[in-house]
């Protein structure tokens, strides 16, 4: 189990999306104890006139120095690596508080024992986590398009201000989290009781965010189920209140990465109809995914099968005519600043699908 702190970056109208921050404190101040013998050496190719002996150009000229005391026992080269020269104290706390995946050690009676000194910190997100699990349990893991759902919300936080919003396959809750610096109230929602008590812990981790924090309610919502949860002995069940409540009030709905199974992907969109199409008024969802390529021996090639999957999903959606309820979809495009530190890449990308009543 790890434990990671995603700083919220403010400063960040210049984040080209590829370049991470952590690059830019890497070359710290330059103009400062500067050796120029740890410049590196450039050894161009020469020619020669006249009597001189000419260079060959085919050559490698490497210098190196105590190559006796670079190698380890076995006779490998053991590279010493330039420690960050970061002089300035905030850029400094800036470095620490990038994502730094924290193990998270149980003591004999369970307890905790985590660096708490940046813990308190309103623009810091914390999650707990696993780096690597089954496919059934790939929801307890942090993943790129749940970061780029999450850097939509708070660019776009104006949007969002004391909606009422409900995240499909929440997962971790990070994009639930997200939500809650600017939203009234977020459903937060999964199926698996230690995914939701994971989810739950993630929630209270991150009160500190914000001095009005929305509440976030975290439920139990089966794609595979026709009903919701209203075991009361269920901690994540629902209750009839807050079904009526989802209806009435509901505006934006959210789900990140959750299509890599076609199956479950079907569930989703036919939960994803029914809510949409019963809610009280127009509502809005925000779907995130990351193209995975993988070769199959069905094809003898390399495929895209979920998320090729889930574009006709999306398309099924959008030509429903129900006489009811109109669906209209569109993709979002990725130019909006990077508010938190991952690899933003060309195959993440958002989609907006847009649900209002069939005028009569």
């Amino acid at each position: 189990m790890f434990l990671s702190r995603f700083k919220i970056l403010k400063d960040c109208d210049n984040f080209d999306g590829k370049e991470s921050y952590q690059s830019k404190l890497v070359g710290g101040n330059r103009n400062e104890s500067h050796d120029p013998s740890e410049e590196p050496v450039e050894v161009q190719n020469c020619k020669t006139t006249g009597d001189s002996e000419p260079c060959n150009e085919s050559v490698e000229v490497t210098v190196v120095q105590n190559l006796d005391a670079l190698l380890d026992e076995d006779g490998d080269l053991d590279l010493i690596r330039r420690p960050l020269d970061v002089s300035d104290t905030d850029q400094l706390e800036f470095y620490r508080l990038m994502v730094h995946p924290v193990i998270l050690s149980k003591g004999e009676e369970g307890t905790r024992e985590v660096e708490d000194q940046y813990d308190s910190y309103p623009d810091v997100i914390r999650i707990e986590h696993t780096m690597a699990t089954p496919l059934e349990d790939v929801g307890k893991q942090v993943w790129r398009a749940a970061l780029l759902l999450a850097d939509y919300i708070l660019h776009n936080h104006f949007i969002f201000k004391n909606c009422t919003a409900l995240e499909l396959g929440a997962g971790t809750g990070i994009t639930s989290i997200a939500m809650a610096t600017t939203a009234k109230t977020i459903y937060c929602t999964d199926v698996g009781d230690d995914l939701l008590n994971m989810c739950e812990k993630n929630v209270t981790l991150n009160r500190h965010l914000a001095e009005q924090m929305g509440e976030i309610q975290v439920k139990e919502l089966d794609w595979l189920q026709s009903d919701f949860c209203l075991d009361p002995e269920f901690p994540y069940s629902w209750s009839e209140d807050e079904i009526a409540s989802l209806h009435d009030d509901t505006t934006v709905l959210l789900a990140a990465d959750v299509c890599y199974d076609s199956s479950l992907t079907d569930a989703l969109f036919r939960t994803i109809y029914k809510i949409m199409s019963n809610l009280k008024n127009p509502s809005t969802l925000y779907i995130s995914i990351e193209k995975r390529f993988n070769f199959t021996l069905r094809h003898m090639d390399i495929t895209c099968e979920a998320y090729d999957h889930f574009r006709s999903c999306l398309n099924d959606l959008e030509h429903i005519t129900d006489g009811k309820t109109k669906f209209t979809v569109e993709s979002v495009p990725i130019t909006f600043p990077q508010h938190l530190d991952y690899e933003r890449f060309e195959h993440l990308e958002l989609w907006k699908v847009t649900a209002s009543p069939v005028s009569t």
